[in-house]
């Protein structure tokens, strides 16, 4: 019977895990293909703002409704059926995929009806064109929806059924169909290729997940009166609340940013290059912990729990400093190398090269948030991190709004607040959580330290590399500093006697052993 033996299920873990992780950089490096394709065609222009308004409309619904529902509720729910009655099992599915498309139809019809209202709450009144190239776009993404619903929702069923190899390359599906659409669009339908483009992803992610529904017994309209249903609500309750302040604070923020030329287009650019390390780094040292919290916390063990905790802050200490060093020095040539062909000019790459500067304070507290949060879940709370995010929004407010009256920054005042938020998002959740799980003499403050120490060290090594290699192509001059940059580190590591490093090389040293 699966997973009756510790050894397969261990093995069907780590398996698991290498298959999402596979499917995580893919779509990433296929995200800065789209995003370069993007730039190679409309650069940093209204049109680029225009999408970037009218993709927050279904991205919000989707999120809102279906993407932080399926880990938080979706997976749980659905794994305690998979294994048992398998009628029951899809009665709970197609309860909830009832539920699921009804409400958003609904609010697909609603958003292409009232597209003009929709777009008027992102964008200042004075942005005509703006607003009269984001309304089409709404109104031609919002199918896209139902699409990424669906899909989203076969996620959660191969998920819960232990099959993960489909669903960890969907998002290298959309991404690919994004490119595709802008490949064969743009010159007959401009910017409205993107929307295009979203739709063909969409349906890409679809029809990829179709093979593994194989003997699904999905009854629209039936399981609407199971107890799940109600439990899947509880579960995610919290969640959507902090789904609901982070929707209040996206659409603050792009109807601030619209006020702005180009500065939607920008911030995108920037923030994908923002993305990288944070997926990479964040999210994997967070899922790996998770685990291993949640049955410390189970077991009541405290002490275990605060040694987990800091050791995966610890890590993530370690890899995010020196990543945050190289693209603060290397942050032009590395978005001229990602973006800058076609349309898109030297000047635009030294505007997005600026944003990227000014989003890095706020990159090591939003990955060490990440996993933070995952503590408080491993807890069973899902309420206060989601409720921080509220207070976090105050901190945007405080900070953007008399950066954009009293300086001259314009749109980099909202970067540098979008810093703030995730550091005071991080802060509150540090103290929060704190009070309940005492980390004092667990050396912390030292790891960090040392951490700064070295990636200093490191990025002074990467100027210099990257100055005696100026003349060469930019790939060559990024890739002799970026190597020389990591070596150094590593170097620093040792001699710095960095706990985390030593923690992290003999774990690899004992996998390969293995």
């Amino acid at each position: 019977m699966r997973g009756t033996e510790p050894g397969g299920a261990l093995r069907g873990v780590a398996i698991a895990a290498v298959l999402i992780a596979l499917g995580n950089i893919a779509s990433r490096l296929v995200g800065f293909l789209r995003d370069s394709t993007i730039a190679f065609y409309f650069a940093r222009g209204v049109e680029v703002d225009a999408f970037q308004v009218a993709w927050t409309v279904p991205s919000t619904i989707y999120d809102l409704l279906i993407a932080g529902a399926v880990s938080a509720a979706l997976v749980p729910v659905f794994s305690s059926y998979a294994e048992g009655d398998h009628d029951e099992f899809w009665r709970v599915v197609s309860g909830v995929f009832t539920v699921a498309l009804a409400a958003l139809t609904a609010l697909t019809a609603l958003a292409v009806w009232q597209a003009p209202l929709v777009v008027a709450l992102l964008t200042r009144p004075d942005q005509a064109e703006l607003r009269a190239l984001a309304t089409p776009l709404v109104r031609l993404l919002m199918p896209a929806v139902l699409l990424m619903g669906l899909s989203g929702l076969a996620t959660a069923v191969l998920h819960a059924q232990q099959r993960f190899l489909l669903p960890a390359f969907v998002m290298v599906t959309f991404n690919v169909g994004m490119v595709a659409g802008i490949v064969l669009l743009h010159d007959r339908f401009g910017i409205n290729s993107l929307a295009f483009g979203a739709l063909l992803g969409a349906v890409g992610q679809v029809l990829l997940q179709i093979p593994g529904l194989r003997g699904a017994r999905l009854r629209l309209g039936s399981g609407l009166d199971h107890p799940a249903l109600r439990r899947i609500l509880r579960l995610y309750a919290p969640v959507a609340l902090g789904i609901g302040f982070s929707v209040l604070g996206t659409v603050i923020d792009r109807w601030l940013a619209s006020g702005y030329e180009a500065a939607l287009g920008t911030m995108r650019y920037a923030t994908t290059l923002i993305q990288f390390p944070l997926g990479l780094v964040a999210s994997a040292v967070a899922l790996a912990v998770l685990p291993t919290l949640a049955r410390q916390s189970e077991a009541q063990d405290e002490a275990s729990f605060q040694t987990t905790l800091a050791m995966g802050l610890k890590v993530v200490l370690l890899l995010i400093l020196p990543a945050t060093a190289g693209l603060l020095v290397l942050a032009e040539p590395l978005v001229a190398l990602t973006y800058e062909r076609g349309r898109f000019s030297a000047a635009d790459t030294a505007a997005t090269a600026m944003a990227l500067r000014f989003y890095l304070p706020g990159l090591p507290a939003a990955a060490l948030d990440q996993v933070l949060i995952f503590a408080f879940y491993a807890r069973k709370n899902t309420l206060t991190p989601n409720l921080i995010q509220g207070a976090a929004i105050g901190v945007y407010l405080l900070v953007a709004l008399p950066l954009i009256w009293f300086t001259h920054l314009g749109f980099l005042g909202l970067v540098l607040a979008n810093s703030a938020q995730w550091i005071g998002h991080a802060v509150i959740t540090w103290v929060l959580l704190t009070r309940t799980v005492p980390l004092r003499g667990l050396r912390l403050g030292e790891a960090a330290l040392k951490g700064l120490g070295a990636s200093g060290l490191m990025a002074a090594v990467v100027v210099a590399l990257a100055l005696l290699t100026a003349n060469l192509p930019l790939v060559v001059q990024i890739l002799v500093a970026g190597t020389g940059g990591v070596l150094c580190y590593l170097v620093l590591c040792l001699t710095f006697r960095i706990e985390a490093a030593g923690f992290f090389f003999q774990a690899l040293r004992t996998r390969v052993q293995r």
